[in-house]
């Protein structure tokens, strides 16, 4: 069964980086005031606390500035032919790719911006930095 996003939202605290786990409840706070739904605040948040707690203790998502850091987390989704014959894995990686990069995207033209007290741009104005620019 699903999460609720109710539980998700409770699951933060248990991030074990308290930077990542604030950063990630402004980030819900972000979506919810951006009119998003449940569901998709829901799935963007797991995804991104998986990766917080792949990240430990020491590394804040705010370093995050190489591709490696998110191909590291993202290449744990990749499985064997054997156990997906089918290749599904693919379509988590994919779907965990383009969440990160919502998150980033985020980060670095909003949150940063809004920390240095710069003027924040429209969504769609958004540049996606070169290090998070990552092809299949």
């Amino acid at each position: 069964m699903p999460m609720k996003l109710s539980t998700t939202i409770n699951t933060i605290s248990s991030i074990p980086n308290p930077t990542n786990a604030e950063l990630l409840s402004e980030f819900h706070q972000y979506m919810k005031a951006n009119g998003t739904s449940e569901s998709y605040q829901n799935g963007n948040l797991r995804i991104m606390i998986y990766f917080a707690k792949f990240l430990g203790p020491s590394v804040d998502l705010y370093i995050i500035n190489k591709k490696e850091h998110i191909l590291a987390f993202l290449d744990t989704k990749i499985k064997d032919s054997v156990e997906d014959p089918d290749k599904r894995w693919i379509r988590t990686w994919n779907d965990y790719l383009q969440r990160i990069k919502y998150f980033i995207r985020w980060l670095c033209n909003c949150k940063q911006k809004e920390n240095k007290e710069i003027e924040i741009s429209p969504n769609s104005d958004w540049i996606t930095p070169v290090f998070a620019q990552i092809k299949v």
